[in-house]
Order: structure tokens, then sequence, then C-alpha cells
């Protein structure tokens, strides 16, 4: 005589957390080890067709309906944001992509696939550009879910959650996607002026400066000034995350009262003429050549 078996909570539990059978480990969790990322390079926006798996609206998790925006265009909001790791690594995504820990991508409850998105975290400043291709996270009131390897670039992977800001990138098709510049402030004189031109005729020679660097050695490259150091500091960490141990930075409080980020010191002129270079190119203005007043 055959009995029914009736599914219990124990039955249920297990079933949401192998995926329906789909997923081997139980508990998501990190790889192996520390994992670097900081060589990772950034992802650069493009215009993309809407995927022929994952966008169909509505669908249903768990017996809840979720409906899919019809465009990411002008869409930002701000909450929690988790990570997903080893769990799912090489396993489909809602797309029909394959799920890789290792790259910067993110799953989200409704927006079209693939959206790509600037994540901030607003903790730490922080941020990073994703390629949401999955969905989920259908946990509490989670707002995404990012791949290890963004988490470890936002730098909670070791927290697990994180309070972050989301801005939609929506490229249109052909235009290629250009990194907002940084926000530069109000001009401001220069650490050190450059010297004058000699003047034709004679004249006194001037009092002597201490703790200048003179002459024509500028040292550094100014690349913003801000009245408040926190947004000091989130400049500095930019610059840290596009050019990594590439690069020499630093926060100057001057007399001013005004938190200068300098980049440097370089001793020939061909290397300031050089980041000078490099800096503008990777969207962050045309920076000033300063020589350092010690403190």
């Amino acid at each position: 005589m055959s009995t029914k078996h009736v599914l219990g909570q124990d039955d249920i539990d297990y079933d949401k957390a192998s995926g329906g059978g789909r997923y081997t480990i139980l508990q998501d969790h990190a790889p192996t080890g520390d994992i670097k990322v900081d060589h990772l390079p950034d992802l650069v926006p493009k215009w993309e067709p809407k995927s022929r798996g994952g966008n169909k609206s509505p669908y249903e998790v768990w017996g809840k309906k979720y409906w899919v925006m019809d465009s990411a265009k002008g869409y930002t909001a701000e909450g929690t944001a988790s990570w997903y790791g080893k769990k799912f690594h090489g396993h489909k995504t809602s797309n029909g992509e394959i799920y890789d820990m290792y790259a910067f991508s993110a799953a989200h409850k409704s927006l079209p696939l693939p959206t790509y998105l600037k994540v901030t975290n607003l903790d730490n400043g922080r941020s990073v550009i994703v390629r949401a291709n999955d969905r989920g996270p259908f946990h509490g009131d989670r707002l995404i879910d990012l791949s290890y390897a963004a988490a470890a670039r936002l730098d909670y992977h070791k927290k697990g959650l994180a309070r972050v800001r989301i801005e939609a990138i929506t490229p249109s098709q052909g235009e290629t996607y250009q990194a907002a510049s940084v926000p530069m402030p109000v001009a401001v004189p220069p650490v050190v002026s450059a010297p004058a031109p000699v003047a034709s005729t004679p004249v006194a020679a001037p009092a002597p400066v201490q703790d200048v660097v003179t002459s024509a050695a500028f040292s550094h490259l100014q690349v913003g000034a801000f009245s408040a150091e926190a947004s000091a500091e989130r400049l500095k960490t930019r610059l840290f995350e596009a050019f990594d141990a590439d690069i020499k930075v630093m926060v100057n409080h001057q007399s001013d009262g005004l938190y200068k980020v300098l980049v440097g010191p370089y001793i020939e002129g061909a290397d300031l003429t050089l980041w000078q270079s490099k800096l503008e190119q990777a969207g962050f203005g045309r920076p000033v050549r300063v020589a350092l007043i010690a403190n």
C-alpha cells in the first residue's frame, strides 16, 4: 500500500536552498583565500538589446509575482546590497549566461536584463560599474545582489551587506559611454604660482621663502580642492580605483582651509606631463601643476 508524501517545512526549506535541486551547495560562501580585484578592468557600458531570457513579466518566485520594467532609463535607488558567490558560480543566470563571481555583475528583481549600473557604497564612497544579468535578491527588503568581485571592489565582501545607491547607465544604440568627469570645484589658485617672467631690468632680490619647492620644480598635480575633507577623500579613493598602485595621491590641508587632492611627487617634467594626460583621459579633468608647500 503506497502512502502519499506530504511536503513538510524541511522539504520546502531544502527546495528553496537548493533552487529546486539545481545547486549542490546549500549555504552560499566566498571563494577560498583573500581574492584581489584591483587588477580587474572596469566595465565600459554599451547599448545591448534585451536578452531573450529573464525579461518575462510578470514572473513568479516562491509564490510572489514580480514585474519587469520596460526601460531602465533614469532609474536610481538606494537600499541594501548583498552579494552572491561560490554556490552560484558556474551556473546559469536568469538571462541564460553563466554566473562568474569574479566578474562585475549583479542581480535585480525588476530592471531589464541586461542593464549597466553604477553602484556606490554610501559608507565609504567606493563605486563600481556592474552589468545586471540575473534576478534577485528574493530575501527581505534587499535591493540588489552583487557578484563577489563587485562586493570586494566596494569593500563590503567581508561584511555581507552594504548601504548603496544604484544608478542605471543606458547608452543609446551606437553611442560610446563616457565616464562622468569628477565635478571640479570653483577655480582656486594653485599652491604656488608659476614663476613670473624674468624682468628686463635688474630688481632687488626678494626675501627668501621657507619650505617651498622653488624655481620651476613643480612637484605635484592638483586634481581638486574642496572645503570638505570627505569630498577630497572620495576623489582620492576614485583615483586609487582608477590607477591602483600606479598612482601616488595625498590630501593636503592648506592654511586657506581647503583640502587639496594632489598627485605626486614627480621629479621630471615629463612625468608631470604624462600624468596630466592620463588623468584627463580617465575623466578627472585637467590637473594643475603646483609646487608643494611643506607643512
